[in-house]
């Protein structure tokens, strides 16, 4: 038995590459997978909060682009664009299996004033309680650099300290955390077990992501700094097969497990 099986509030991260083909289009067969695997976590007890990228990418596929505009302007409508898309998606996907879904947009300065913060923890809680799921991602459409997270791994993060979650499990489109690049060297080792984030953890994570995200190995180890510093474990899974979820709730040791400090040490 792991801690992930015991996890009873549980904070899922999934990215535009899991999300989306190559051209930018949805994956229409691997976000209904997706979909049905988190409702019937759902159904098992679980509390679950999704923190989705994927609005700029879904606006760009909407309006039949290819290429990823580097203004801030274009890339914030295009979120706005995609954000609806993307919601729409999962309401009417969750709602064949009778589950609602919330969308909670967050930019940073929401999480700096302790006011501010406090409501965005109350209204969460008062999803859960309602039996919702919140979609969570960064308010795109009118963040800029002084307010922005940067990336929704470390939103994640953020978003599981504020909700007391148990585990966070980021999907990521390679098994987890390697010794050396896994696409550039055939002998690359995953790394099961992580107990200590260290200078050697950070060099092993690389560079950047794919072309339709803005993450990569490394903002996960940040996630994860942030996550396990909390009492918050942490994984990384292959989300290209969406039951991947079942096995690490159900108690399997796969992708990489970063392992949490105590929650009373880590909680003060």
């Amino acid at each position: 038995m792991n801690c992930f099986e015991n996890a009873k509030r549980v904070v899922v991260k999934v990215g535009t590459s899991t999300l989306t083909h190559e051209t930018g289009f949805v994956n229409i067969r691997r976000i209904e997978q997706f979909v049905k695997v988190l409702a019937d976590i759902k159904n098992s007890g679980r509390e679950l909060i999704l923190v989705s990228s994927g609005a700029i990418s879904v606006g760009m596929g909407k309006l039949g682009m290819s290429t990823r505009p580097s203004g801030t302007t274009a890339k914030q409508a295009l979120a706005a664009i995609g954000q609806c898309e993307l919601m729409y998606m999962y309401d009417k996907l969750f709602s064949e299996y009778n589950h609602n879904v919330a969308q909670v947009l967050l930019t940073r300065d929401v999480i700096e004033s302790e006011e501010r913060k406090q409501n965005c923890v109350n209204a969460f809680e008062c999803l859960l309680k309602m039996h919702a799921i919140p979609v969570v991602n960064e308010n795109d459409t009118v963040a800029v650099e002084e307010i922005e997270f940067g990336d929704n791994d470390t939103l994640s993060a953020l978003v599981a300290v504020l909700c007391h979650a148990d585990a966070l499990v980021i999907l990521s489109d390679i098994d987890g955390l390697y010794d050396a690049d896994p696409r550039k060297d055939p002998d690359a080792k995953l790394i099961a077990r992580v107990e200590e984030i260290d200078e050697s953890i950070a060099e092993k994570a690389g560079g950047a992501g794919t072309s339709r995200g803005t993450g990569g190995m490394l903002t996960k180890i940040h996630a994860a700094q942030i996550a396990c510093a909390d009492g918050v474990d942490m994984a990384i899974i292959n989300g290209k097969n969406p039951e991947n979820l079942y096995r690490l709730l159900e108690g399997e040791a796969i992708g990489t497990h970063f392992v949490a400090e105590p929650k009373a040490a880590a909680r003060g």
